[in-house]
This record gives structure tokens, sequence and C-alpha cells, in this order.
């Protein structure tokens, strides 16, 4: 597992920033790059695509969840967390770092190892 302590090769980061930054578009992206990563596993665009999966997993689960209940009180705070954690993920994958989404990155991370 990767984290902020993390550094890869300027060359690795190159390699496997396209796929990195598929990861989070949308929620097809994540699969997008996950088969873009599927030869050559590119360590950094691993850790970005589970950070996208993740995301688009819990994008998914919460918007099921709350898909009765569509008062703005609910459901938009749940919206704005989860573009919150998209930016950051877009942001950190464009900028070559490995900084975990905050809370839920290092258990995105575990819970998707095997990608």
């Amino acid at each position: 597992m990767q984290n902020s302590n993390t550094s890869f090769s300027p060359e690795v980061i190159e390699k496997g920033k396209p796929a990195a930054i598929t990861a989070y578009i949308l929620v097809v992206g994540a699969f997008i790059a996950l088969s873009m990563n599927s030869e050559d596993k590119n360590p950094y665009a691993s850790f970005h695509v589970r950070q996208a999966l993740g995301l688009s997993l819990l994008f998914i689960i919460i918007g099921y969840t709350l898909s009765g209940y569509w008062n703005p009180m609910i459901v938009y705070p749940f919206w704005i967390f989860i573009s919150i954690l998209w930016s950051y993920g877009i942001y950190t994958a464009i900028a070559g770092q490995t900084r975990p989404i905050p809370l839920l990155g290092n258990l995105f991370q575990k819970f998707f190892k095997n990608f």
C-alpha cells in the first residue's frame, strides 16, 4: 500500500498519470482506468484507481440509499462531501502525489488492494 510517504520515480508517475486522471472521470472512469492499468500494473495508477473505485462505489451506495429522500437538507451535504473528496483525488493525481483521500483513502487502499 502506498501513502504520502511513498515516492515513485518521475518516470513511473508520468507513465501512470493518464490512467490515474482517467480514474476520477465520473463513475465509469474508474473501470476504464482499471482496464488501462491491467497489463503493466503501474503502482502510481493502481493507487489512484483504488481511490477512485472506492469513491465511485461510495457515490453509488449513497445515491441508492438516499434515492427516496430528496430533502435537500439530507441529500446535498452528501453530494458536497463526495465532490470535495473527488476534487482532492483528481488534484493529487494531476500533481503526481499519492496522498490518500481524507477519512476514507486508507480504507479504499486496504479494501481494493488486489486492483
